[in-house]
């Protein structure tokens, strides 16, 4: 893939390699495990704008954590959960202080591609730094989707520079935090919680703050989740002439019409989720 240094998906690399990261060199040790260990869910969140008014996003969230004396805080987003095809993708982007956030960025679900586009090289001259991480459609298989989003955030928070001392997350599950006895049970995906990592080494430990609709309330959040979402989107669209039926130009391996009569034809590809539910009743797998 040209251009994002997307690495891992698709094609033969070295074992572990599955990033997509800023230009520059990690320095330094990581200081993550060491400065935050806690898990906290921020349960104080405003809720959504009128319809047909999205929401801008804001900096209370990082700002407070800057004030609990947390130096480098990183907000952090997945896509690619729901596709049926390609990777599950996590964006992280160290907030900068002291920088006006890009005009018109939003979480990505609520623009255009062309936007997205147009916001991806905006994002990476704004932040300190920012990377993403992806585990691929056979490894969500393996592992299940928590063990898979915490194997691609594993991912994205190492090809950082600097590792975070605070992390900013949508939603209301940490799956970037190691498993606990319960720390999974409340998750339906999480079919092997337990599952070794891959890489051979297990996540570190953060403080991670969770919030609900993150992406459209925290500049951070809506930021990974552009960059995210652009750096799948360019990957699926090279893959898509390797697999013409199946319109992943279009779809980007979600569920789709094309997609579904290119299944039900074709059967499934090398890119293809098969412990999803789409594929029970397949003539062809």
């Amino acid at each position: 893939m040209t251009g994002d240094r997307f690495v891992g998906v698709g094609a033969p690399q070295p074992e572990g390699v599955t990033t997509t990261r800023s230009p520059g060199q990690r320095t330094g040790p990581a200081r993550g495990a060491a400065l935050g260990t806690s898990r906290t869910t921020s349960g104080s969140i405003a809720r959504g704008a009128p319809r047909g008014r999205p929401r801008r996003p804001h900096t209370r969230h990082e700002r407070a954590l800057a004030d609990e004396g947390f130096e480098v805080v990183v907000g952090l987003d997945e896509v690619g959960r729901g596709a049926w095809a390609g990777p599950v993708s996590v964006g992280v982007v160290v907030f900068p202080r002291g920088r006006r956030a890009p005009t018109g960025l939003r979480d990505s679900k609520e623009l255009s591609e062309p936007d997205r586009e147009a916001l991806f090289p905006r994002i990476v001259a704004w932040c300190d730094d920012w990377s993403v991480g992806h585990a691929e459609a056979i490894e969500c298989d393996r592992l299940g989707m928590t063990a898979a989003l915490r194997l691609a955030a594993t991912r994205a928070l190492a090809g950082l520079r600097q590792a975070p001392h605070a992390i900013l997350m949508d939603g209301n599950f940490d799956y970037v935090s190691p498993p606990t006895d319960t720390a999974d049970a409340c998750d339906p995906d999480a079919a092997d919680p337990d599952a070794a990592d891959p890489d051979g080494a297990g996540p570190a430990l953060f403080h991670v703050r969770t919030v609900v609709r993150g992406d459209s309330a925290c500049v951070s959040i809506a930021a990974a989740s552009v960059l995210a979402k652009v750096t799948r989107d360019r990957h699926m669209r090279e893959l898509s002439p390797s697999f013409p039926a199946f319109d992943f130009h279009r779809n980007k391996g979600y569920p789709s019409p094309v997609h579904r009569r290119a299944l039900d034809g074709q059967g499934l590809t090398s890119l293809h989720r098969r412990s999803w539910s789409y594929v029970e009743g397949l003539a062809f797998r």
